[in-house]
C-alpha cells in the first residue's frame, strides 16, 4: 500500500470517529449508554477476533502472560472512555465532545513524561497550556462569568474524564508486548466482562429498538470500531505514527461538518477554542520540534 492510499485510510477513520458522536448523541436517548457500550463492543469483537487472528497471529500465551494490563486496558476503554463518552453526549454537543477529545494527544504526551521518563520540550510544554486554555474557553462558551463561578457543563466534564481514562489506557498500552489489534479484542473483551454487570442489573429494561437504532449501532459497531481500526492500523505500518496522529485533528472538523449538515449550529467560542486546541496538541505531539530540528543544518567540522 502506498502512501496516499494510507492518506485516504486515515481521513476515512477519523470521519467514522466523527460519526460515532453524531450517531451517539442521536441514539443515546432511546439507548442507555450502557447497552450502547456493551452491544457496540460484542458486535465488534466478532470481527476483531478473527481479524487479530488473521493479520497477527497471536501467541495465546502472551494474552495470558498481560492479563493484568489488559483487564486494566479494559477497564479504562470500554468502561472509562466509551462508556462515559456515551454518558456525557446525553448532556453535551457531540462538536464540544470531539474538541475535548483532541486533547487525548497532548494529555499522553504530559503523562508519558511524569509516568514514563519520557523526553519533552518546553515548546510541548506550552503547546499543552495551550490546549488547556482552549478546552476552558470551550467549556465557559468564552465566558469569564462562568471561569469565577466554576460553572461547567456536566457533559464536557465527563469528557474530560474519558480523556484522562484514555490517556492512562495508552499508557499502560505502551507496556503491553502485543499487536494492536490482538490487544484490543482482549482489552475489549476483558472490558465487557466488567461492564455486563451493570447493564444486566443497573440498566435491566431492554433497549428501545427501531430501524434508525439498529442502523446506528451497527455503524459504531463495524465502522467506528472495526473498520475504523483496521485502517488506522494499516496506515501506520506505512506512514508512521507521528503523522498519523496529525490526522486526529480530523476528528472536530468533521463533527462541525456532519453537525452543521444535519442543521445543528455552531458558536464562536466552539470554533476559537477549538483552534485554540488544535494548536496546542500539535504542539504538544512534538511534530513542530521534529520540523524545526530537520530544518537546523549540523556546524561543519573542519579537520586541520
Amino acid at each position: 500500500m502506498n502512501k496516499s492510499w494510507a492518506w485516504t485510510l486515515l481521513t476515512l477513520c477519523n470521519l467514522f470517529w466523527a460519526g460515532n458522536y453524531i450517531v451517539g448523541k442521536l441514539i443515546v436517548v432511546s439507548i442507555s449508554p450502557f447497552w450502547i457500550t456493551l452491544i457496540r463492543w460484542g458486535i465488534a469483537l466478532i470481527f476483531l477476533v478473527p481479524l487479530a487472528y488473521f493479520f497477527e497471529r497471536p501467541r495465546w500465551s502472551l494474552i495470558r502472560r498481560y492479563w493484568l494490563p489488559l483487564s486494566l486496558m479494559g477497564g479504562l476503554g470500554v468502561v472509562g472512555f466509551t462508556l462515559i463518552c456515551y454518558v456525557a453526549l446525553e448532556y453535551t454537543s457531540p462538536t464540544n465532545a470531539a474538541f475535548v477529545e483532541a486533547l487525548i494527544p497532548a494529555v499522553v504526551v504530559i503523562f508519558s513524561f511524569f509516568l514514563l521518563y519520557e523526553r519533552i520540550s518546553y515548546l510541548q510544554i506550552a503547546g499543552f497550556f495551550l490546549s488547556c486554555l482552549g478546552v476552558v474557553i470551550l467549556l465557559t462558551k468564552g465566558s469569564l462569568d462562568q471561569i469565577i463561578l466554576m460553572s461547567f457543563n456536566k457533559g464536557d466534564l465527563l469528557m474530560l474524564v474519558a480523556v484522562l481514562a484514555w490517556a492512562f489506557y495508552s499508557i499502560i498500552g505502551k507496556k503491553v508486548d502485543l499487536p494492536p489489534i490482538t490487544a484490543t479484542a482482549a482489552s475489549s473483551f476483558f472490558g465487557m466482562l466488567m461492564l455486563l454487570p451493570f447493564a444486566l442489573f443497573i440498566e435491566a429494561s431492554l433497549p428501545e429498538w427501531s430501524v434508525w437504532t439498529v442502523s446506528g449501532m451497527l455503524y459504531m459497531s463495524l465502522f467506528a470500531s472495526v473498520a475504523s481500526y483496521l485502517f488506522w492500523n494499516m496506515s501506520v505500518r506505512v506512514i508512521g505514527a507521528s503523522q498519523a496522529s496529525v490526522f486526529l485533528n480530523l476528528v472536530p472538523i468533521f463533527t462541525i461538518m456532519l453537525s452543521l449538515a444535519l442543521g445543528d449550529t455552531i458558536t464562536l467560542s466552539q470554533i476559537g477554542g477549538g483552534l485554540i486546541v488544535l494548536v496546542g496538541v500539535y504542539l504538544t505531539t512534538g511534530l513542530l520540534d521534529q520540523v524545526i530540528a530537520s530544518r537546523v543544518k549540523p556546524k561543519e567540522v573542519q579537520i586541520k
